[in-house]
């Protein structure tokens, strides 16, 4: 059995073309560990910015003190994956060789390969029957962020939320999870978006090329920015009493702003990286099972073309995830 596998890796900051094929050496299951033979991926939004270091505003120092401050010190990139159980450690009960998996390594990434090896009690998760490999590694990264963010909302069946950036990876999740959850949601995306996150199950659909939900006179409890792209003096007004605004691509003025708001009235900031759980990884293919979470899939790309579906990402123009094929299921 060879010894080597191949993976995309990334040795300089910088765009798709840093990203190229390599030889490394196939990964060894420790005794809690088991070794998926990955059959798909996906590439994030946060592949792009780990990939270029365009991270919020204010945490570039912060960013290469975590990722490398030269070079990348983790070259392989890819935060999800779905595929077989090839070997298992001496100590793992809870999976068998041959069972289907998806898992979210999250930050530690490492996907973008043929194999990669998962503690049993990580982030995995047997795939739901329903879902095809590249569904399934499509469902945790927009997923997870969402539960992390509504559970730090104390969502509450009856809310009115405002999702911005409705059609992204972390947006649709974040409308099928908080209608999930019983809330009356409101999606904000292009014209060309639109009827996708009305199908998501939005109660009402803004187009941001013709409309200012800010300037609306609707009132949220909770208003969600994806993307980055709104601030809480623009929300004030359309926050109600209690509030909470979850800036999910949080830069260092929204940080500080958790600290601030709260001593100008009853409203909230609530920003910073989403807590990475592996009950939350068991919890998605819960939902996914039931169909109360669909994984939207915009472009699927074959392995030897991760460098363009690295380059589509970073158009910002994605609709869900973005899905690389590794090993087709056999």
């Amino acid at each position: 059995m060879s010894q080597t596998m191949k993976a995309y890796v990334y040795r300089r900051y910088g765009g798709p073309d840093v990203v190229e094929l390599a030889e490394v050496p196939k990964p060894v299951p420790r005794a809690n560990e088991v070794l998926v033979r990955i059959c798909a991926t996906t590439v994030t939004s946060g592949d792009w910015r780990v990939r270029t270091l365009s991270v919020p505003k204010g945490l570039g120092l912060v960013a290469r003190l975590m990722l490398g401050i030269v070079r990348p010190r983790q070259p392989i990139m890819g935060s999800e994956l779905a595929g077989t159980i090839e070997a298992i450690g001496q100590n793992v009960t809870r999976f068998r060789v041959g069972e289907e998996v998806f898992g979210f390594p999250g930050g530690a990434m490492g996907c973008h390969a043929q194999y990669r090896t998962m503690a049993e009690d990580g982030g995995l998760a047997r795939k739901p029957a329903n879902l095809s490999f590249e569904e399934a590694a499509s469902l945790s990264f927009g997923g997870s962020t969402s539960l992390h963010f509504l559970r730090k909302a104390g969502i509450e069946a009856g809310d009115k939320v405002l999702v911005v950036g409705a059609s992204g990876g972390v947006g649709t999740a974040m409308v099928q999870l908080a209608k999930h959850f019983g809330a009356e949601v409101t999606g904000v995306a292009s014209t060309v978006n639109l009827a996708l996150v009305a199908s998501l199950g939005a109660d009402r659909v803004i187009d941001y090329t013709r409309e200012d939900f800010a300037a609306g006179g609707e009132a949220y409890d909770i208003v969600v920015d994806t993307v980055g792209e709104t601030s809480f003096a623009r929300c004030r007004n359309v926050l109600r009493d209690r509030g909470r605004l979850l800036a999910v691509a949080a830069g260092l003025p929204e940080m500080l702003a958790t600290l601030w708001v709260p001593l100008t009235g009853s409203r909230r900031v609530i920003a910073g990286p989403a807590e990475e759980r592996p009950d939350d990884v068991r919890q998605l293919a819960e939902l996914a099972e039931s169909g109360a979470l669909k994984p939207v899939i915009d472009r699927r790309y074959a392995f030897q073309q991760m460098a363009e579906a690295h380059a589509y990402v970073e158009t910002g123009r994605k609709r869900g995830s973005v899905v690389v094929t590794v090993d087709p299921a056999r």
